[in-house]
């Protein structure tokens, strides 16, 4: 019987989430030996984050981490999920990738979002405010134009080594950015999967305002979030509980924390409110058996018409989360030697 998952990429965004008891070193590193163990299990993708002045986030510089997992990795594919690009100056991008692509030929993708820093303080130390991300599609066209030495704002300038090289863009998005990956005309990364009637409204603007560029000829959507795979599905919602417990202590305290232990978690006394946004945090994402969850993305995929899923999943137990990814492999139908193959 053919599964709806069949030609269905499988890719991985880690965002170097820190635990308790370490420091940002060993969250570093670990997101370094996962893009190894995934790249075994035959995912198409890895990607890192960009989060500033987050105390349980380590990845600040993700153009500089993706060089140590392609460094560290042969075959898979190695970007950002994403630039933050409201944050730098297009020029300084372009440069980056185009470093990056020519010390690792054809395995660099280009992750690029319209957040601004998360807070007053980051974005007063960034040297941004929130107006910055009104400006993402004109810095977009700068940025793309810097690759292809069409841009015109700056004569006589030009980035080395970026322009000429094919470095495949995504926009990460949602509403008013998928107008813009469309009239752009490139790849859009849409989530989370929580957010279904927002998600496949947003998809089909974006089919419908698609125009053809020379970097996609035709639209390409990825939907990302968490997915969670054990051997029973109560197994499955434990891994989301750290992650659950971070958030609804970061919306009542204001500080995003590690992640704590399942159990420390179990142990803990909420609030009222903690309660709610923990048990909040817990519904909505894919998790369960590995029958569950094929049929859940099956589902989603078949709606979406997306052509590739970007797993974010977040947990403390770090073998537990290599487990839920082997799981998730099989769920997928993916091969133990990734192709390398372009977008």
């Amino acid at each position: 019987m053919t599964s709806s998952l069949d030609g269905v990429r499988f890719s991985v965004l880690d965002r170097s989430r820190t635990r308790e008891g370490e420091g940002g070193s060993e969250a570093l590193r670990a997101t370094v030996r996962l893009a190894q163990e995934v790249e075994a299990l035959g995912y198409h993708r890895f990607w890192v984050s960009e989060h500033h002045g987050v105390p349980g986030v380590a990845g600040s510089a993700p153009t500089v981490l993706a060089a140590a997992v392609a460094a560290a990795t042969s075959t898979i594919r190695v970007g950002t999920g994403g630039v933050m690009l409201p944050n730098h100056r297009p020029l300084l991008v372009a440069e980056a990738f185009g470093v990056l692509e020519a010390l690792f030929p054809g395995r660099i993708d280009m992750g690029l979002g319209r957040s601004v820093g998360f807070t007053d303080g980051v974005r007063r130390a960034l040297g941004r405010d929130k107006d910055d991300a009104g400006r993402f599609a004109e810095q977009l066209a700068e940025l793309l134009g810097w690759f292809t030495g069409t841009q015109t704002a700056y004569p006589g300038v030009h980035a080395r080594p970026a322009e000429g090289l094919r470095v495949p863009p995504f926009v990460l998005a949602t509403g008013e950015g998928a107008t813009t990956a469309a009239e752009a005309g490139l790849p859009l990364v849409i989530g989370d999967l929580r957010g279904r009637e927002r998600m496949l409204a947003a998809v089909d603007a974006y089919r419908a305002a698609f125009r053809p560029s020379a970097w996609t000829e035709e639209p390409y959507v990825v939907v990302s979030g968490t997915v969670a795979v054990a051997g029973t599905e109560e197994e499955a919602r434990r891994l989301l509980a750290p992650e659950a417990w971070s958030a609804a202590w970061s919306r009542t305290r204001g500080d995003f924390p590690p992640l704590a232990p399942v159990e420390r978690i179990a142990e803990s006394s909420m609030t009222e409110k903690q309660r709610g946004l923990f048990e909040a945090g817990l519904t909505g994402h894919v998790h369960g058996t590995e029958e569950q969850v094929a049929a859940e993305l099956e589902r989603v995929v078949k709606e979406t018409g997306a052509r590739e899923v970007l797993v974010t999943t977040s947990t403390h137990d770090r073998a537990a989360l290599l487990d839920s990814y082997r799981r998730l492999a099989r769920v997928a139908g993916l091969t133990s030697a990734n192709d390398g193959t372009s977008t």
